[in-house]
């Protein structure tokens, strides 16, 4: 008998867009996705498909001329959008976390390492006992493979690896339920990047935490996560499973995307995807992909694919899945 899974994470309808004098961007237009209990999601595409944006929704930290303009986000059943300020606030790092994109640029240079963990702790607790508050620094400090010495140097005196998991540190002070992982490891080299993806997963396992990872790179997502949201243009195109989605790809988007994964099992030339996105003030009509598609139909260009099941663990919105285009295509073929 299957267990049920518990979601702890839904987002219903989401759409951001960002005000500009030519018009609105839709930089995140009507996704749904949900997050369940322990589970690690990736959400993945090209820069600008809104995936950063999506978070920053849910976070509610969309700085303006960007404004959440519908949808849902529900934490443990309670809708975040619905929150003052002042409540997300309090919810954030205890209930839902960010490990962001940028350590050099999220790092207060002029402050030493235990000061920012501290900050954080004191803002959302109270907690002021001295001795607790470096105890639990410094344990923090290890639970992320970094020396005791760190717990006084400042950001610069620090390796990128080391600043990433300094913000890892941080990320997980107050345990929170969910923990989102803005491209934590995208500006690192190969290497510092196997440490620090391992040491989110570490700390994952540690804590029992439900966690997003967003990036790009397909190689390392089908390593580190359960399940793959693909995004493009602000839309959702595919759902699935990791062993699913690169098993059986439904989507064009998501077999262009691992199909420009270097393999050193297959020597084959990398695909590219051909185009480039469309203007996010003026999407084209029908399917949002239909402009860079190799399979792209008549019916593409006039009608927006809905989102349907090909599996139990897969999604995709596209029409060559549509029971319409299947039948069409059988009986050409008869």
């Amino acid at each position: 008998m299957t267990q049920e899974k518990t979601s702890v994470l839904q987002v219903r309808d989401l759409r951001i867009q960002y005000g500009t004098p030519a018009g609105a961007v839709r930089a995140v237009d009507g996704i749904d996705f949900e997050l369940y209990s322990g589970e690690t999601l990736g959400l993945v595409g090209e820069s600008g498909c809104g995936k950063s944006t999506a978070v920053m929704g849910i976070l509610q930290l969309v700085s303006p001329p960007g404004q959440i303009v519908g949808g849902e986000v529900l934490l443990s059943g309670q809708n975040l959008l619905d929150l003052s300020e002042r409540d997300v606030r309090r919810l954030r790092w205890q209930k839902l976390s960010l490990i962001p994109q940028g350590a050099m640029n999220s790092l207060n240079p002029t402050m030493k390492v235990c000061d920012q963990i501290k900050d954080v702790i004191i803002e959302h607790t109270g907690e002021r006992n001295r001795g607790k508050l470096r105890e639990r620094a410094l344990e923090l400090l290890s639970m992320v493979g970094l020396p005791a010495r760190t717990y006084n140097m400042f950001p610069h005196e620090l390796s990128g690896g080391m600043k990433q998991r300094v913000c890892i540190a941080i990320a997980i002070a107050l345990n929170p339920t969910v923990i989102i992982a803005d491209e934590s490891t995208s500006a690192l080299d190969v290497i510092v990047q196997r440490v620090v993806a391992q040491t989110l997963l570490d700390v994952k396992e540690r804590l029992g935490v439900s966690m997003i990872m967003i990036g790009h790179d397909m190689g390392l997502m089908s390593q580190m996560v359960d399940r793959i949201v693909v995004m493009y243009a602000g839309k959702i195109v595919e759902i699935a499973s990791v062993d699913e989605l690169f098993a059986h790809p439904k989507h064009p988007y998501t077999q262009l995307m691992i199909d420009a994964v270097p393999s050193l099992k297959e020597h084959k030339p990398l695909k590219i995807i051909e185009g480039i996105t469309h203007d996010p003030r003026h999407p084209p009509p029908g399917c949002i992909f239909h402009l860079r598609c190799p399979f792209v139909m008549d019916r593409c260009i006039r009608e927006a694919p809905a989102m349907q099941s090909t599996s139990d663990m897969q999604r995709v919105a596209c029409h060559l899945y549509d029971k319409e285009t299947q039948e069409e295509a059988r009986q050409s073929n008869v």
